[in-house]
């Protein structure tokens, strides 16, 4: 299943399907779930301060009995509580169980205080601690990434946003300005034009393609995510749509499909 893992910009290795935790809440349902998507061949788990399940991950990944260098670990810092970057990480170590994580995101622009520099300054911190091998940022867009790119002494390694066919026009000169200075993109939320927006134009190329291959819609767009250069963050509380996932990595859609897709999604662009 060649969800091939995609070098960032420090050097290391980031598995380019992820499971999220957004939405999962707390207790014993998202470390069951967290523990199922390990079992099926997850490998990267993500999480954020704001989610308020990290040490419901930390109980699965300990309970998996996968060793901690097996497990790629992202959470995002997102301001909660009033608390500062560097506590913030802190906190989420000890919520996780772990010394370090591999990828550690601002998780949106507003949440950079006092200022993107000053922030973006702390993230560097940190790296150079060893208390995360990456560093990055969720919701940035173009103009963000250029101000923090004026004064970073580090790239960030990661932009993680929004990123499916109908708001693919939007999102383009990020995903492209990223790409240009080496800043992968995560998508996330990829699966909204069936789960939210279904009957939109998306639709009949969208099933068209998911009938000639034999496969499900929600395989088609994240092969579409795939297509863009993108890692995958998705989620599901069920075994068989998980196993699904993975196997839409196998997935090659042509150059006609990508384009066919880019178009119905332009059509209602303003629809998510």
């Amino acid at each position: 299943m060649p969800w091939d893992s995609i070098e960032l910009n420090d050097g290391h290795l980031i598995p380019s399907i992820g499971f999220g935790t957004w939405k999962l809440g707390n207790g014993q349902a998202p470390t069951d779930q967290v523990e199922q998507a390990l079992s099926v061949g997850f490998s990267h788990i993500d999480t954020a301060q704001f989610y308020r399940n990290e040490s419901e991950v930390g109980v699965a990944i300990r309970e998996s009995g996968l060793a901690r260098e097996d497990v790629f670990i992202t959470t995002k810092y997102s301001g909660t509580d009033g608390l500062d970057i560097p506590t913030s990480i802190n906190n989420s170590l000890k919520n996780l169980g772990v010394g370090y994580v591999d990828l550690y995101l601002i998780h949106h622009p507003r949440l950079a205080l006092p200022d993107i520099p000053t922030a973006w300054e702390q993230m560097e911190k940190l790296k150079a601690n060893g208390l995360a091998k990456s560093i990055g940022v969720s919701n940035f867009g173009v103009a963000d990434l250029e101000i923090l790119l004026a004064s970073a002494k580090i790239k960030p390694a990661a932009n993680q946003i929004l990123l499916h066919p109908y708001v693919f026009a939007k999102q383009q000169p990020v995903v492209e300005f990223g790409a240009k200075h080496g800043i992968v993109t995560e998508a996330y939320s990829s699966l909204i034009p069936i789960t939210q927006l279904p009957g939109g134009p998306l639709d009949k190329p969208l099933y068209d393609i998911a009938g000639r291959l034999g496969v499900t819609p929600d395989q088609v767009i994240l092969a579409w995510v795939k297509s863009k250069g993108a890692v995958v963050v998705t989620t599901s509380s069920k075994k068989s749509r998980l196993e699904g996932y993975l196997h839409a990595g196998d997935l090659a859609l042509t150059p006609e499909d990508v384009s066919d897709l880019d178009e119905a999604g332009a059509k209602d662009a303003d629809g998510a």
